[in-house]
Order: C-alpha cells, then structure tokens, then sequence
C-alpha cells in the first residue's frame, strides 16, 4: 500500500482565467482541428466532440445529426451487423468520416467487428471499449485489432494514468479514452473506491500521449458547456458526451409522461438497466456500476449542440484563442471554492 497525496483536481475545482484578447467577435473563433493519427497514418478534420457509445447516446439518429455538423459518434456496440447495413444504406459518404464503429472485446466481437467493417470499407474508425482498460486481455485484443486493420484508426480505453496511455499507443492505439468513474450515471467510485478526478486524469494522459504522437478523448464529467472548455484548455483533443447529449429525439431511451410532462430514460452501460437489456441480467460475481434516471425531454438535439459550441467560442475569446488548437496554451487554471451563484436554482 503507497498514499499519494498531491491534489487531483476535477472540473468542479477550477475556473480559466481570462487574458486579453483581440478577437472582436465570438465569430472569429475556428473549432476544426486536423489531426494526423499515429498508427493509421489517416488525417481528419472536424469538431472534436464525441456522442459517446452509450445506447441511449450513441444512437444512428445521433450519428447523422451530428456528422452534418461535423462531429463523431461512437455508435454503440449493440446494434446488429443487419441494423448497420440499413444505416450505411442511407449515410451520406461525407459522413462516414463522423462514425466510429465500438466493439467489446469478447469472443465474437472481433467478428461482428470485422462484418460491420465489411459492408463499407470506407468506415475508418474503431472504438476498443471497456470499463476497465488496464487488463492484459484488453491489451492483447488491441494489439490483435491493429495487426488486422493497419490502415484504421483506433479508439481504445477507458484508463486515466500516463503509463498505461503510454502501453495503449505502444500497443497500436491511435487515440486513448481517459476517464474512470467521472460520468453522471457512472457508479463505480461509489461501488469499488476506484477513480481518478478527470481533470488532472486529462492533464497527465494528455502530456503522455502527446509526447508519443498520440491523442487523447476526455471521456465522462461533463455538465456543463464550461466542462467541455475545461477538457479542453487541460489538454484533451476530444472529448465526449454522455448526459449532455441524453435525452433528446435522437437519443435512445424510452419516452415516458410522468405528470404530464416528457422524460426519457438515461442509463449507464454497467448498470441492472443495460445488462438486463443486453447480456440477459446482472452476472452473480459482479454488481451494477451504473444509474437509470429520467430525464426531462431536451427536444431536437441540434439546439443543445450549438449551445456548447457558443460556449466553447466564448471561452475563446475570453482567453484570447482564436482557434480552438490554440486554447490549452491561451489556458491557466484557478483553484476555487465555489463555480457560480445558484440562488436561484434551488
């Protein structure tokens, strides 16, 4: 047993100072990055924000709302390889570049991986998802997948230390998911003391990554717009969205009327909801590590995506960055007690 005892930090313990700026207009502000993939070799444009491969988020509707503006999806590991053949039918072939394809990593995953990615060739994204990343099985299927697919990038994780960000690129990831416990229907801090706070988790998979060309996704702990700025001045080159994109048409969940208004049911992918749904119930050697929680019904989910980009340019041209590349250099973070007045949110 060791005990570090420098302070992490998560979202909720920082706010971005402002600095002077010449940027006259949220306007001027470019969130596209480009970025050319360590392992893969393939470049991509785009918004790097991620829908996140949740059913009730990762959803085909989400997927095609979201790539016309430029913007992943990590579509879900459960729909079949006939549901994905009815979705490329109908994909626009400029989409494609918006779409990563998740798989688990048990035994017919590979197949059903290799299937999907048969029927369109030209999908070039995959996502390596697992609750825990740190497992040698883990390693050993990513290592497996990037001897199959040379030429496809590679999502893998989630993890949330430098060394093993640095064991995952090694191993043929392109792209590392960081984030352990952060999510709002996440329980397994409170089921297994296990976590890391996702802000300084970000800092430290953002500096191992970058120093071997590799990228990372902030994955889980977003609230709010001012979060996802937050993962992004830390140093993350994605990040992704669970909570703040559920609840919308687009999203999965059922549509429920409780007292005369609309809720949609959001749920974790660990938790008695979903491996009811998907794996036949909770095994007896393991226990539920996720919520289900009804949400108010959001609407169209275009509205709530251009209200965190206005708030991403905003922090833009509060720190003076007029393209998001440049905001984690523009970024210094202040340690607060408090976030904003809440008198009347009670």
């Amino acid at each position: 047993m060791r005990i570090e005892t420098d302070l992490k930090l998560g979202f909720k313990d920082v706010m971005i100072r402002p600095k002077r700026s010449t940027l006259k207009s949220r306007a001027q502000v470019s969130l596209e990055r480009n970025f050319k993939f360590l392992h893969s070799g393939a470049s991509w444009s785009g918004v790097p924000i991620f829908a996140a491969n949740m059913d009730t988020v990762g959803t085909f509707e989400m997927a095609l709302v979201l790539a016309k503006e430029q913007i992943f999806t990590a579509v879900h590991k459960h729909y079949s390889v006939e549901e994905w053949q009815a979705f490329l039918s109908v994909l626009a072939p400029e989409c494609l570049p918006y779409i990563a394809v998740s798989t688990g990593t048990g035994k017919n995953d590979a197949k059903k991986l290799n299937d999907i990615l048969t029927l369109n060739p030209a999908l070039q994204f995959i996502c390596i998802d697992v609750a825990n990343g740190y497992s040698e099985h883990f390693v050993e299927f990513l290592k497996q997948t990037r001897l199959q697919y040379p030429d496809k990038v590679i999502v893998a994780g989630n993890v949330v230390t430098g060394e093993m960000v640095e064991e995952l690129l090694l191993a043929g990831a392109d792209i590392i998911k960081v984030g352990i416990g952060p999510g709002s229907v996440c329980t397994t801090r409170v089921k297994t003391g296990v976590g890391y706070p996702q802000l300084s988790a970000i800092i430290e998979c953002a500096d191992a990554a970058h120093g071997l060309g590799g990228h990372i996704i902030s994955d889980g702990g977003c609230v709010t717009p001012g979060d996802v700025a937050k993962a992004f001045g830390a140093g993350a080159d994605f990040v992704m969205l669970g909570g703040m994109l559920a609840g919308h048409e687009e999203s999965g969940g059922e549509l429920v009327e409780i007292d005369g208004s609309s809720f949609k049911q959001f749920y974790g992918m660990s938790s008695t909801t979903a491996m009811n749904k998907h794996v036949g119930g909770v095994a007896e050697y393991r226990a539920s590590e996720g919520k289900t929680v009804s949400i108010p019904f959001k609407g169209k989910v275009i509205h709530t995506l251009m209200d965190i980009l206005g708030g991403l340019r905003s922090t833009c041209t509060y720190v003076g960055a007029s393209r998001l590349k440049e905001l984690t250099k523009r970024t210094t973070f202040i340690r607060v007690s408090e976030q904003e007045n809440r008198i009347y949110n009670e």
